[in-house]
């Protein structure tokens, strides 16, 4: 079982579809521009700012979750 969710941990971290994060407002701005570059910093700064706090919170179960582990052995 261990095993598994290993597994499925280094799959999840390697192996992930792109997404575009924009709101429709900012994507209708941002597309009628010129150069995509705009668009492209502005879609991984949001990606980015979704991203910590599931880190942050998925850091913190881990903890609470080998706190108790090692309380019942």
């Amino acid at each position: 079982m261990k095993k598994s969710k290993i597994v499925f941990l280094v799959f999840s971290f390697f192996f992930f579809l792109e997404t575009n994060g924009q709101c429709a407002m900012c994507r209708a701005v941002l597309e009628s521009e010129e150069g995509q570059a705009t668009a492209e910093g502005i879609n991984d700064g949001i990606v980015y700012l979704m991203a910590i706090p599931y880190i942050l919170v998925g850091g913190l179960a881990y903890f609470i979750y080998k706190k108790f582990n090692t309380l019942n052995k």
